[in-house]
């Protein structure tokens, strides 16, 4: 697999990746504000809007930043009012602004991870991130140009495996110019898809993908890209039955896979339900240990920096009383107990009995419900798991 070079990088066409950039905003938020599905996604979302005379504001707007600090920045704190008990945001220290990162999160909910991000940003007059997004959710063509406004680049998926390795490459260099040559950070998840049981681990694939440009060796290309781990918690996760469902339909039958219209509803719950209290973490750039790893081995420096940001992540979850609550019923043991009260219980068990009585499949046996509700803990407590099984997380 041959490597990018700086010229490469610097030569080559991103136009069917990159966000759009201000020449072309005007143009593209004029097409998107007469597009039926745009003006329904809004109004559902804002059911008291003054739909014309938000078309008449957005019109006025006239940069990418503009868009995202005047538009989405208010429009995401309504969303963190009416959805959230608080959204809060620590490691803030770790972020020089004179520097460009690539963020990498663990990934919880598809369109909120980056953008409630991006609002603690905002909220610290810190620069902005690029997000990446997956063409599989680009369901139609008002949610592609929504995207490239709001600073999204697009991750090819579904290719054969000649496409993929091209995709990529192209990727990689998209990303490389982004941060090195642009100074603009980028934000990406640390595996394709959501960890449907809340069992983070940073996918290979993904860094590897990081590796390939850059003009050095693997090492060096991944410490060009400046990147910091950020640990996300949500108290609770309003798409946690639509995961139940899929895991137990997948028991059913093991070559079960989602449709489109699953997508867009869990992008519709994720954003419109209770998600309790949410907290990221930044840790800090993780260069200083990567450089330190003697291995020019590249298979053992894509696992070491798997190792680093997993570790990391783990380490900077904020646990919330569901965290132990589940883990203590799911081990039977009462290990947590000071860590949450009779009525946490209480209230916690009947929040997963309302869930799991959302799942909407046939026929569903004792044996199933047992699984279902084991599932279910299992996304509560693996934060807990994964955090007391991080190493030196006080040293972080």
């Amino acid at each position: 697999m041959t490597e990018h070079n700086h010229n490469d990088i610097l030569t080559e066409d991103f136009s069917d990746i990159e966000p759009y950039d201000d020449h072309q905003f005007r143009e593209m938020i004029e097409k998107i504000v007469a597009e039926p599905g745009f003006e329904h996604a809004v109004r559902y979302v804002m059911p008291d809007v003054d739909y014309p005379e938000f078309v008449k504001n957005l019109l006025t707007v006239q940069t990418q930043d503009d868009f995202q600090v005047k538009v989405m920045g208010p429009f995401l704190e309504l969303l963190v009012a009416k959805t959230t008990d608080g959204l809060s945001c620590d490691g803030l220290e770790n972020y020089d602004p004179s520097r460009a990162y690539t963020f990498i999160t663990n990934h919880r909910d598809i369109v909120l991870d980056a953008s409630f991000l991006n609002l603690c940003f905002i909220r610290n007059s810190l620069p902005l991130t690029q997000v990446a997004i997956g063409n599989n959710l680009l369901i139609y063509e008002w949610i592609t140009d929504l995207v490239k406004l709001n600073r999204s680049f697009i991750v090819k998926r579904d290719t054969g495996i000649r496409e993929a390795l091209e995709a990529a490459k192209h990727l990689s260099g998209y990303i490389h110019r982004t941060v090195c040559h642009k100074g603009e950070s980028v934000w990406i998840a640390q595996r394709e898809g959501r960890a449907k049981d809340s069992n983070d681990r940073t996918q290979e694939s993904v860094i590897k993908m990081l590796s390939l440009a850059g003009g050095g060796d693997s090492k060096d290309n991944l410490l060009q890209l400046n990147l910091m781990p950020v640990a996300i918690s949500y108290e609770y996760d309003p798409n946690d039955f639509l995961k139940v469902r899929e895991f137990l339909l997948k028991r059913r039958d093991p070559d079960f896979k989602k449709s489109q219209r699953d997508d867009l509803f869990s992008m519709e719950i994720g954003l419109l339900k209770k998600k309790g209290r949410v907290h990221f973490r930044l840790g800090r750039c993780i260069n200083e240990e990567l450089a330190a790893d003697p291995s020019d081995n590249r298979t053992d420096i894509v696992r070491h920096t798997c190792d680093i940001l997993d570790r990391n992540i783990h380490c900077g979850y904020r646990l919330f009383p569901c965290n132990y609550i589940a883990y203590d019923e799911i081990n039977g043991t009462k290990e947590y107990s000071t860590e949450y009260t009779a009525a946490d219980v209480a209230s916690f068990d009947k929040y997963i009995d309302e869930q799991l009585a959302k799942v909407d499949v046939p026929d569903i046996t004792d044996d199933e419900r047992v699984f279902m509700r084991q599932t279910m803990l299992g996304m509560y407590a693996n934060p807990l798991r994964n955090q007391r099984s991080a190493r030196g997380c006080d040293s972080l």
